[in-house]
């Protein structure tokens, strides 16, 4: 409900990607930056033609696309958005086209080791139960296939006024199960039976996102009335969102929010 009734916004202000950038070259614009996340991700999942690859909340479906012109990938995504399965599903792609699903991936059809790549792009804590949709990308994955997360994560030991003020904050309006320290997710891969490769803290690379989307934010506000008139709205309880983008920064920057990159592989 959240994605489907902030549909358009998510778009002006994100683009169909949906995910931070990482920015590897610092005067990369926001574009190459988010496609550079993904071509990163892909290349720590081992991608190439005909790699089957599941996408695990897979949002406009612009990772996929991406996997699939540039490496040659099968992939199918899921999402729980119907405004962004029908978008995804609309979209043109040059190469082999990826199947999304509309359905939550704890409740996958997929077989046992069907795929040899399981990504997560900011999905994990979007999740209900993020440990059973670790354990279901452990099952879904062939002897030898990789698991590739990209996580949104508190710090190890957060002071009690960042987690009132920014961090619990930041679940609620945000809709988040929660945001787990760089140990429970290690954790979680490894009581999936998974093989940690990586686990790497690359916040510095990435937090620059929301300074882009905060910069999106004011400038959407000054020349789109729809914006405007969504914040003043009190029926629109998804307008909350608009005050976790500033907390979002700060907590980042403050180092109390991180973003967590794992690389793991099933024996």
């Amino acid at each position: 409900g959240h994605y489907d009734r902030l549909d358009r916004f998510y778009r002006q202000l994100w683009g169909e990607h949906v995910h931070h950038g990482l920015w590897t070259t610092p005067g990369a614009s926001p574009e190459a930056a988010v496609r550079r996340l993904a071509r990163r991700v892909a290349a720590d999942a081992g991608l190439g033609a005909g790699t089957a690859v599941c996408d695990i909340g897979c949002g406009y479906g612009a990772p996929a696309r991406l996997w699939a012109e540039e490496f040659g990938a099968s992939v199918t995504g899921f999402t729980v958005s119907e405004a962004q399965y029908d978008y995804a599903t609309r979209r043109p792609v040059d190469g082999p086209r990826p199947t999304y699903r509309l359905r939550d991936f704890l409740a996958n059809d997929l077989p046992a080791g069907r795929v040899d790549a399981a990504v997560a792009i900011e999905s994990l804590t979007h999740i209900s139960d993020p440990p059973a949709a670790v354990r279901e990308a452990a099952r879904i994955l062939r002897p030898g296939g990789r698991f590739v997360a990209c996580v949104w994560m508190a710090a190890p030991s957060p002071p009690a006024w960042a987690r009132r003020h920014l961090l619990g904050p930041i679940c609620e309006e945000g809709r988040l199960s929660g945001l787990p320290t760089a140990a429970t997710l290690h954790r979680w891969a490894t009581g999936a039976g998974l093989r940690v490769r990586r686990l790497d803290d690359v916040t510095s690379l990435v937090r620059r996102t929301w300074t882009v989307v905060l910069r999106r934010f004011g400038r959407a506000l000054l020349t789109d009335p729809a914006v405007l008139r969504t914040l003043l709205d009190p029926s629109e309880s998804e307008r909350v969102f608009a005050r976790t983008l500033p907390r979002i920064w700060l907590a980042q920057h403050l180092g109390v929010l991180r973003y967590g990159w794992l690389v793991a592989t099933r024996p």
